[in-house]
């Protein structure tokens, strides 16, 4: 299967470059100048992974990148010539896995791209594989080396999200929306409780996953080996 890129930037400069890195890989390349044309080459096109401006005509990264993230299930990588802490935090917030300065280096944007394209690999529809630990949408089921354990419907929902999409920061509030619906009136204390349960409840499968608390965002899942 041949891996669809999509490259929105409104620099011509910048779409041709990165055209050529993902052409040499083998990789076929979709052109917008602007989020609109991002957002209608996705609805025609099949696109595995996104390469998504912050500054952009018509609709900016941060918007197009919400729209990606409530509609498809692909990997975005966003570009910008901001480096300051309170951008990067605005990128994640808005759903991005991962944040590129520009100027960068065409090497560690690739390197980028294959981890984020290995990461969703291990998504399938009904079971997600995290080394020896399959999580099992069917039975609502956590397989560990062959040892099957039902765990609270809540934390399965919390651990599921979080491992279908490794590597990917999730704010508390994206996760109660996503968990717990938009009209949940509890605080966002929920999510760390519950947290801490899926640590204690999986301490003795730290070497298959760990989850991370990123310091004033949310939380991600990283796939040890990966």
């Amino acid at each position: 299967m041949r891996i669809h890129m999509l490259v929105a930037d409104d620099d011509p400069h910048i779409r041709e470059l990165l055209r050529f890195i993902f052409n040499k890989e083998g990789y076929v390349v979709y052109e917008a100048e602007d989020g609109e044309q991002a957002s209608r080459i996705m609805e025609t096109e099949q696109v595995h992974l996104a390469v998504v401006d912050v500054m952009m005509p018509a609709k900016d990264g941060l918007e197009l990148c919400r729209e990606i993230r409530g509609h498809y299930d692909i990997p975005v990588i966003m570009l910008t010539a901001k480096g300051e802490l309170e951008d990067k935090e605005k990128g994640f917030v808005s759903g991005t896995d991962d944040y590129l300065v520009k100027p960068f280096e065409p090497k560690e944007l690739l390197f980028r791209v294959r981890a984020l394209l290995r990461r969703y690999r291990l998504v399938s529809s009904e079971a997600i594989k995290l080394n020896n630990t399959v999580i099992d949408r069917r039975s609502y089921e956590v397989n560990i080396r062959g040892e099957s354990i039902v765990i609270p419907l809540k934390e399965f929902e919390l651990l599921a999200q979080l491992a279908a999409n490794p590597g990917r920061i999730f704010t508390r509030e994206q996760l109660i929306q996503l968990i717990w619906g938009a009209d949940y009136e509890g605080g966002s204390r929920t999510i760390d409780v519950h947290i801490k349960r899926l640590r204690e409840r999986f301490v003795d499968s730290a070497d298959d996953f760990v989850i991370t608390t990123i310091r004033g965002l949310g939380y991600k899942l990283e796939v040890n080996g990966l």
